[in-house]
């Protein structure tokens, strides 16, 4: 496959065996068990082109919804290997929702700690909004150490679906190295209506996330 000069073909061969196609129906053998797509995936593991390369971080996503060991496995691997920035970047990418979802194993292998020290103060949200409006919330992080290190920052919105039921969605703030004992954080979440998803007004809640561990919730409504 090394031999296939046109980056195109060498992106389907990884496209074409996504368990979840996003242009076309699943597969269901591959979700099952997605060992027939690893030996392409290592192939491609460090292909020159970033094309090719992204599509091999959204394969790995993909196995991920199914098969997290397996992927986890995969990353410790290739993170082993020491194959350099390209590949570390390609490795995040293909397990962002492991990520999202709070992995303890997956934190841990990209140097996050478990947030013991961190304490979220200072929390305000917008209690309540219309329709169509946004809402505003703000937080100190602190740490009682000498600084608050590595950390990912992300948020949760709970929202109202119908015959309440809820559904939660992940939203990356920062992530990044942080020298200081404390940083303030305000954010916007909008809630005009778009085509891939439809508001229903009632109790939602934010959260704060720190390193895949949610420290602190608060409820707010929003009216029709």
């Amino acid at each position: 496959m090394g031999e296939i000069k046109n980056e195109h073909r060498r992106r389907l061969a990884s496209e074409g065996c996504r368990p979840r196609l996003p242009w076309a129906i699943g597969l269901p053998k591959y979700k099952n068990d997605p060992s027939a797509i690893l030996p392409i995936l290592e192939t491609l593991k460090e292909d020159e082109s970033e094309y090719v390369r992204r599509s091999v971080a959204n394969n790995l996503n993909d196995i991920s919804k199914d098969n997290p060991k397996v992927v986890i496995e995969i990353a410790k691997k290739w993170k082993g290997l020491d194959l350099g920035p390209e590949t570390d970047k390609l490795i995040k990418h293909g397990c962002r929702t492991l990520l999202k979802q709070g992995d303890p194993k997956t934190i841990k292998l990209f140097g996050f700690r478990v947030p013991k020290d961190i304490q979220v103060k200072k929390f305000k949200v917008t209690k309540e909004i219309k329709m169509g409006e946004e809402i505003e919330f703000a937080f100190t992080l602190n740490t009682d150490k000498k600084k608050l290190g590595l950390l990912r920052i992300e948020y949760i919105i709970e929202f109202v679906r119908q015959n309440n039921k809820t559904g939660k969605k992940v939203f990356k703030i920062s992530e990044g190295h942080y020298a200081e004992t404390e940083r303030n954080i305000t954010k916007k979440h909008s809630f005009k209506p778009i085509s891939t998803r439809k508001y229903y007004a009632g109790k939602h809640s934010v959260s704060v996330v720190v390193n895949g561990r949610e420290l602190v919730k608060r409820i707010f409504v929003i009216n029709n």
